[in-house]
């Protein structure tokens, strides 16, 4: 679907998307059956080319965050620092755009990686070699918890562990991202929102951002209660919010998990209807957060389930009609560099 774009001069650093190239892996997929497995499976790479035709697709996209998603690892490292070449791979592809051969955006300005926090202390060695390897760019990590008992809900690719987040080794490892001043994005599930919640409160210095707006759910066992699960999520997500060193991530409803839409991939849904859909989530938690502590992502490529990137933030500008200029300013760019350490892309 084409559409003309809304407010094309209003700054975005979009703090959340990924890169990857699956082509050699697909074959390990099991026939792609469940939602977010298809929607990968028709789309196996994202790398600099189709992240730079997205953000020169109309929207003023003057910088980027990219997200750990287990993609470029090294091969033949030991593996617990098989991680490193994730950062490595995305900070050339940063020094690509920085180059300004391509335009004034800077893609991948900031970098994601991803440690595993259950290896405790030793958890530190492979944060300092992250940063390394990316010593301008490199922002902290991602350890991703997300678990469901169904296992229609995630499907094949995912494998966190139950209660990670309360994990007393995790713990142990989530410690030294506040030695070294980095910041953590978590990911998982509405029903899990409990154990983020705890993490925060015992953390209470660590800045954390939660992605996707806390995941409400839409499929396997969850499909047609998202209604009916309203009220619990939103509860979570307030309780949430009381925590100052918590912000919020405002997107991840295109994904075939939460089922808005439910069809894809980019199911042809204009911006109206898609920001209808995802008006009670959005508005829940910036009343929560403020824009101060909300930021508009991307999530793509998986976001292009629901949604092509023009159409995306398209999406969200309407949702954001009616608020100030200095709204608009924190919950598209402002947030986002401040968290990420990207005030320099402000001017």
């Amino acid at each position: 679907m084409s559409e003309a774009i809304l407010e094309p001069e209003l700054p975005i650093i979009d703090p959340h998307h990924h890169l990857w190239d699956l082509r050699p892996v697909m074959g390990a997929f099991p026939e792609p059956h469940h939602h977010f497995v298809a929607s990968v499976a028709r789309s196996p790479y994202y790398t600099f080319n189709e992240l730079h035709a997205d953000l020169t697709s109309g929207h003023n996209v003057i910088g980027t965050v990219f997200m750990e998603c287990g993609a470029f690892y090294r091969a033949g490292a030991d593996d617990a620092l098989k991680v490193v070449g994730e950062v490595e791979y995305v900070n050339g592809v940063a020094a690509q755009g920085a180059s300004g051969l391509y335009g004034a955006g800077r893609p991948c300005a900031a970098i994601i990686g991803h440690a595993d926090l259950t290896r405790g202390s030793a958890a530190g060695a492979v944060l300092d070699a992250l940063a390394a390897a990316a010593p301008d760019r490199f922002r902290g990590i991602r350890h991703a918890a997300a678990w469901d008992a169904d296992p229609d809900v995630l499907g094949p690719p995912f494998h966190a562990p139950a209660g990670l987040y309360l994990d007393s080794k995790f713990r142990e490892g989530f410690a030294e991202l506040g030695k070294r001043g980095l910041t953590f994005d978590a990911w998982l599930l509405e029903p899990q929102l409990g154990d983020f919640l705890s993490l925060a409160k015992a953390f209470p210095d660590q800045p954390i951002v939660l992605d996707h707006c806390g995941t409400p759910l839409g499929m396997g066992s969850y499909h047609g209660k998202l209604h009916e699960r309203f009220d619990t999520w939103r509860a979570s997500i307030n309780a949430i919010a009381e925590c100052p060193n918590v912000s919020v991530k405002l997107g991840g409803l295109a994904m075939s998990f939460a089922g808005m839409p439910d069809h894809g991939p980019e199911a042809g849904l204009s911006s109206e209807v898609l920001a209808a859909m995802w008006r009670p989530y959005i508005e829940t938690c910036i009343e929560a957060f403020g824009p101060d502590r909300a930021m508009f992502e991307s999530n793509y490529p998986v976001d292009k389930w629901g949604a092509s990137y023009p159409v995306l933030w398209n999406a969200f500008k309407r949702l954001t009609l009616g608020a100030s200029a200095d709204e608009k300013r924190a919950l598209y760019a402002g947030t986002a560099a401040r968290f990420y350490g990207l005030e320099y892309l402000l001017g």
